[in-house]
């Protein structure tokens, strides 16, 4: 017994850490009320931003040298191809969780991106806004979308995220999750559809890459060696666990065998 609640006691541990990713919170609410500062400086509700229509949420920060611009060029793409009316059908919206990003980082970043776009898009339908009041960070943790700050020795911010689209129905409801980078624009359609009927689908792509922070010194990225040590911890866990389930067996068989020999 003593054996069990050990591995039990472990298990807990390691289930309550922090994580970084994505825990998936399908049919929850999203506030409405919090106000974000978008591309022209001026201060808006999720309500307003989204204009009663079914949102393709991003969350992510401008400065990122990792993952945050592949996930947006590849968005840029497929909404290029995409089989739906945007600001008509759907609204994108691009939230920045970083504590010190101005208005104009973000006009520039959705400046850019609209210009890569393969036709003419409504420049209304995706915007670019930044938190204000914390309302950022309220976003991600309503959504299950968690994130690290890191700080380098020269005092240079980054953070370690993954990537995911996030769909809302237009109440705000969350729908679905559509992990990884590229998407294709099929995928896209339906749960943009289901969503406007405020339909839960399935998560697409389980495989969630991550963004780690970027050294500029070194030119490399660094591994985020808590995330690796807990899928190890967690796997020699499992391991004892198994492990003591079997002797555990073993040693029933034999005490069973020495009481039948008696």
């Amino acid at each position: 017994m003593r054996k069990f609640i050990l591995v039990l006691s472990l298990l807990l541990t390691f289930a309550n850490a922090d994580t970084i990713g994505i825990k998936e919170k399908l049919g929850v609410m999203v506030p409405l009320d919090l106000t974000f500062i978008d591309e022209e400086s001026k201060s808006k509700t999720l309500k307003e931003l989204m204009d009663g229509k079914p949102t393709i949420l991003t969350l992510n920060y401008f400065r990122c040298a990792g993952i945050c611009t592949p996930q947006l060029n590849d968005l840029a793409k497929m909404l290029s191809r995409l089989d739906l009316a945007e600001n008509t059908d759907y609204k994108v919206l691009t939230v920045s969780f970083a504590e010190d990003e101005p208005a104009d980082l973000a006009a520039a970043k959705r400046k850019n991106l609209l210009a890569s776009m393969t036709r003419e898009y409504v420049a209304d339908a995706w915007h670019f806004v930044i938190g204000e009041n914390n309302s950022s960070g309220v976003l991600a943790d309503t959504v299950g979308f968690s994130f690290q700050k890191t700080v380098a020795d020269n005092g240079k911010v980054d953070y370690i995220h993954t990537a995911a689209l996030i769909v809302l129905s237009p109440e705000g409801k969350v729908t679905r999750y559509l992990n990884g980078i590229e998407q294709l624009p099929f995928n896209a359609k339906i749960s943009l559809i289901d969503a406007a009927e405020g339909k839960i689908g399935s998560t697409i792509a389980k495989a969630l890459p991550y963004c780690f922070a970027y050294d500029a010194k070194g030119k490399t990225y660094i591994f985020a060696w808590e995330k690796f040590a807990a899928i190890i911890m967690l796997t020699l866990v499992f391991g004892f666990f198994y492990f003591l389930v079997k002797s555990g067996r073993k040693e029933d068989d034999h005490q069973k065998k020495g009481e039948n020999n008696e």
